[in-house]
């Protein structure tokens, strides 16, 4: 399991059913330094393991998304 990945099922645990993780959110916890937005890929990436796997689901303003396309959370 990718670090990506690690972070955003400790983020939606933590935080319990029905709550939402901003990828941004998990890009930040990843980098090291304040240039987050590198990390953005790693995330992606990982969201499209977990969402075939069923691990998450991804909306977008209250409306479940299929696959990751566009904005998501």
């Amino acid at each position: 399991m990718t670090k990506a990945e690690t972070k955003i099922l400790h983020l939606i645990a933590a935080r319990g059913p029905d709550k939402t993780v901003c990828p941004s959110e998990v890009a930040r916890l990843i980098a090291s330094a304040p240039d987050w937005q590198p990390h953005m890929a790693e995330v992606h990436r990982a969201v499209d393991i977990l969402v075939p796997q069923g691990a998450v689901r991804l909306s977008w303003k209250g409306q479940i998304l299929p696959r990751r396309e566009g904005p998501y959370r």
